[in-house]
């Protein structure tokens, strides 16, 4: 026995050292960078002449950010490793393209490609519109890759000289998901799946009572991701004059276009028109030295990143004389992004309390006038969509208009909290409606009985109890059912009531069913199709506002986190930008976890949701 002790007693010395090798590591990397920030105090950002301007678009596009500790973000982005997806703000995308088009010191636009991911038909559409906007300047727009994917390509479209790698290539391969199916799993661990649904399209429970997906379900993906893909390719043609050949989704269609280049992949991309040449790294870096002149220190092209231009332009703007604005009317912009879910959450899930209180706090102000709520989500807790539309309506009842403005996804829950708005704004490609109730439990009785444990006990009443431990019984069933079908009938009714519409008519175009933005605006779900622009246009209008500013509501930091999030921010800007190329296993890996990690989202005090399964999580 003591030597097995010995023998863990050395292993964890041995752990113990590594782990304070590693710890000491960081703090002198911490050090070094924050005394080169203390040392550098206030020093300009410099935006070279005739130099391009670096889209880095590494990451997802989002409408706001998911809140990350900033010493850990800071300490990931240090040594090069998170377990986050990176992300893209679609405003500072197009604060810098809008700012730039009339800088003098900007020669153009590089689109750097190779870590986005996308993040939603509709955001990639309104990037791509800054980037035409930004065209009409006369200034040029180039982009490189080794290899394009999809959502790459998108925007890659947009450019005026696209160029690939000898050795590269591209292949579209169409939009669609695949998830995995847990039934059988659970079978083998005896957990007893108890759902409770309203919907016949409602199945987002099926990964976990089903092998593979339901006919309804399939009928609902087909008609949504059809209509995507059919907006995809029409964007694409609009912008090049691609070989139809390639556009057909058909296997052999490739094949046939690959032997006509020879099976050289990246020559078929020439061929079909998807790029204008072919170029190694270093010819590549000539031609943009040859646009932009030599940057003797970095030996390359003049260039700033967007993050840096960012910095200037905000450096630019503090240097002006500050014009009171104390008085001036406020549209207020509050952004709901991510899963609903009950209490207090950070940015990145919508809190039902912390969503209202933002609300509430557009409504104690008594500059906002009106007020937009953006949404991105695909729904979540019933009970905490609720009480957001409870503090939107004591919104209206204060004498203040809202227009919910729909980004990628407005689904289910996210329908909830947009119904009852003034207005309802949609992309064409918003995944919207789902408008079901489902509720889920798991018990381990029979886990437990495999393993010899057994729960026993006494309880004064029938009354339904929650145990993991004991299955539900028939009567607590029948209860709960009734209590969907109920949350169900007050869903649909309140759509109804807040549309104008009948309850028949909602239900027919409930169940659970999704539809896009467009096809929502023709069932009377929404109002109007639009960007928040558009939306924030209406909010003002609705307001009788002609002179106004628009304000982002949003969550105050503590004083710690904010003196901790300006300090790290600023050691940031010192670090060397890396560019971290998409890992196709590890997205897949992410993606199983993120499956998996669905259940911790499940908090709503009543056991109801109001989720759509279809709907990405952006």
């Amino acid at each position: 026995m003591n030597g097995v002790l010995n023998v863990f007693g050395k292993l964890f010395r041995f752990l113990n050292g590594i782990r304070k090798i590693i710890l000491n590591v960081i703090f002198f990397v911490l050090l070094a960078v924050l005394v080169g920030v203390f040392m550098s105090g206030e020093e300009p950002v410099e935006v070279p002449e005739q130099s391009m301007l670096v889209l880095n678009l590494n990451g997802i596009l989002v409408e706001e950010y998911t809140w990350v500790d900033p010493i850990d973000k800071f300490v990931n982005n240090s040594l090069g490793s998170s377990d986050t997806i990176p992300e893209v703000l679609v405003s500072d995308v197009l604060e810098v393209l809008e700012q730039a088009a009339t800088d003098d010191r900007i020669g153009g636009v590089y689109l750097s490609l190779e870590s986005f991911l996308g993040g939603g038909l509709n955001k990639m559409q309104t990037v791509a519109a800054a980037l035409e906007q930004f065209k009409t300047s006369g200034k040029p727009i180039y982009t490189y890759a080794d290899y394009f994917s999809q959502n790459q390509y998108y925007l890659a479209a947009h450019a005026d000289q696209v160029y690939l790698n000898p050795l590269g290539g591209m292949m579209l391969e169409g939009y669609g998901a695949y998830r995995l199916y847990f039934s059988e799993m659970l079978e083998k661990l005896k957990v007893t799946t108890h759902v409770f649904k309203v919907g016949a399209y409602k199945s987002a429970v099926e990964p976990y009572t089903r092998t593979s997906m339901s006919d309804e379900a399939r009928e609902a993906n087909s008609q949504v991701y059809t209509a995507l893909w059919d907006a995809f390719l029409a964007d694409l043609t609009q912008q090049r004059d691609i070989d139809p050949l390639f556009l057909s989704g058909r296997l052999a269609d490739f094949q046939t276009l690959a032997e006509a280049a020879g099976n050289d992949l990246a020559q078929l991309t020439v061929n079909a028109g998807l790029v204008d040449g072919l170029k190694t790294r270093e010819q590549f870096r000539n031609e943009m030295i040859n646009l932009t002149g030599l940057d003797e220190d970095e030996e390359s092209w003049k260039r700033i990143g967007h993050s840096a231009y960012l910095v200037a332009l905000e450096q630019s703007e503090s240097a002006e004389p500050v014009t009171s604005a104390e008085d001036q009317a406020k549209v207020a912009v509050v952004v709901a992004r991510g899963v609903i879910m009950d209490g207090y959450q950070n940015p990145g899930s919508i809190g039902g309390d912390s969503t209202a209180e933002l609300l509430r706090e557009a409504r104690l102000d008594d500059q906002v006038k009106a007020v937009v709520l953006r949404i991105d989500s695909p729904g979540g807790s019933a009970f905490a969509s609720e009480v957001i539309r409870q503090e939107l309506l004591e919104l209206q009842q204060a004498g203040k208009p809202v227009i919910a403005s729909m980004s990628s996804v407005a689904a289910s829950g996210g329908y909830w909290i947009a119904a009852s708005a003034d207005e309802i704004w949609a992309s064409p490609h918003t995944i919207t409606g789902s408008i079901g109730v489902f509720g889920m439990f798991f018990t381990l009785e029979n886990s437990l009985k495999e393993v010899g444990v057994y729960s026993d006990g006494f309880h004064t009443t029938e009354m339904p109890m929650m145990d993991l431990a004991r299955p539900i019984p028939d009567g607590a069933k029948q209860i709960i059912q009734l209590s969907i079908d109920k949350i169900y009938t007050d869903f649909v009714s309140m759509v109804a009531a807040s549309r104008n519409m009948t309850y028949e008519q909602v239900h027919a175009v409930a169940q659970g069913r999704v539809w896009t933005g467009a096809k929502a605006q023709e069932l009377g779900l929404v109002d109007r199709l639009g960007d928040i622009d558009d939306a924030i246009a209406a909010a003002a209008s609705k307001a009788n506002l002609e002179d106004y500013r628009v304000e982002v509501v949003e969550r105050e930091l503590s004083g710690r986190d904010k003196f901790i999030a300006d300090l790290f921010g600023e050691a940031q800007a010192w670090l060397p930008q890396r560019p971290q190329t998409a890992d196709p296993i590890r997205q897949q890996v992410m993606q199983v976890w993120q499956h998996l990690g669905d259940l911790s989202n499940f908090n709503d005090p009543n056991g109801a949701y109001a989720l759509c399964e279809l709907c990405p999580i952006e």
